[in-house]
């Protein structure tokens, strides 16, 4: 038998052995800023802390709660990410389904979805970017940080690809019941896309939480960045006041142990959600990948 070769043993096991040192290599500065965050000022400031607390406290913790800016960032990024992920998810599903139908169906397809392909390949530019939101009153305002991510034409086509492989006789079932589109696709084509639309609405969140550069452009007053915008000025800029952090911060605790605390609380969400989606995750992203 194939599976009971020699070389199939072979590559069993460096595969394992593989994946399990790629493993490690993602799970290792995890585990350290984990560490980190729960050490003492001085074992953090003379940097023997590996990935085992050193000094238990909870004090960079205490400190980053009461941090009115880090909390007010945090709760910014969580509303950027849910608007983000259900206005996305809405508009590429609604496109997805009706670029779907062949081309007897809806003429003119071919153009639309090559539109499509175009911004994919070519965008206006930075600055056409920022003079058009700006012309739009939505500098300072979380519209700027969702409405020009919301269609994602990568993950539009996945989803159509997706929706092509559903039978045909499932929505001819459902015209001749009398239903409309948009009950074919709430009745029909949604109920049977979960795994699709749950590796994609992954794919958004994963987008939302950690994009830092928008909220650094349209967003004049820090006070309105989202949590990865605020963690990037926090870990880049040596004027820790600017986000929250004052000099009596600096004196009692060490910025290594405040900023790994920061750190891990804004990987944590996303810690927390995937592995619920991770089940939908191989098949979503499978599924739909043939067909063109």
């Amino acid at each position: 038998m194939r599976y009971r070769s020699r070389g199939y043993t072979v590559f069993t096991i460096s595969n394992t052995i593989f994946l399990s040192l790629l493993s490690l290599i993602c799970i290792l500065p995890l585990l350290h800023v984990f560490a980190l965050s729960f050490s003492s000022r001085a074992a953090a400031t003379a940097n023997i802390v590996n990935f085992w607390p050193i000094g238990f406290t909870t004090d960079a913790y205490v400190k980053t709660l009461s941090n009115v800016m880090f909390l007010q960032s945090l709760w910014t990024g969580v509303e950027r990410t849910v608007l983000g992920t259900v206005l996305s998810m809405v508009v590429i599903t609604m496109a997805a389904y009706s670029l779907s139908k062949s081309i007897h169906k809806f003429p003119g397809r071919q153009i639309y979805i090559w539109v499509f392909v175009f911004t994919m390949l070519f965008s206006g530019g930075l600055i056409p970017s920022y003079v058009l939101i700006s012309k739009l009153k939505m500098i300072d305002t979380l519209w700027a940080l969702v409405l020009p991510s919301a269609v994602s034409v990568w993950n539009m086509i996945l989803m159509l690809n997706f929706f092509r492989t559903i039978p045909q006789e499932l929505e001819e079932a459902a015209y001749i019941d009398g239903a409309g589109h948009l009950r074919v696709l709430w009745s029909v084509y949604l109920p049977v896309s979960m795994p699709s639309i749950a590796t994609l609405s992954l794919f958004t969140m994963v987008f939302h939480w950690n994009s830092w550069f928008d909220g650094m452009i349209y967003m004049s007053n820090p006070d309105g960045y989202p949590l990865a915008t605020y963690l990037h000025s926090m870990i880049v800029s040596d004027n820790l006041s600017r986000v929250g952090v004052t000099l009596e911060s600096v004196a009692n605790f060490s910025n290594r142990t405040i900023k790994s605390a920061q750190i891990f609380i804004g990987a944590l969400p996303i810690l927390l959600v995937y592995p619920f989606l991770q089940k939908y995750f191989v098949k979503g992203i499978v599924l739909g990948s043939v067909k063109s």
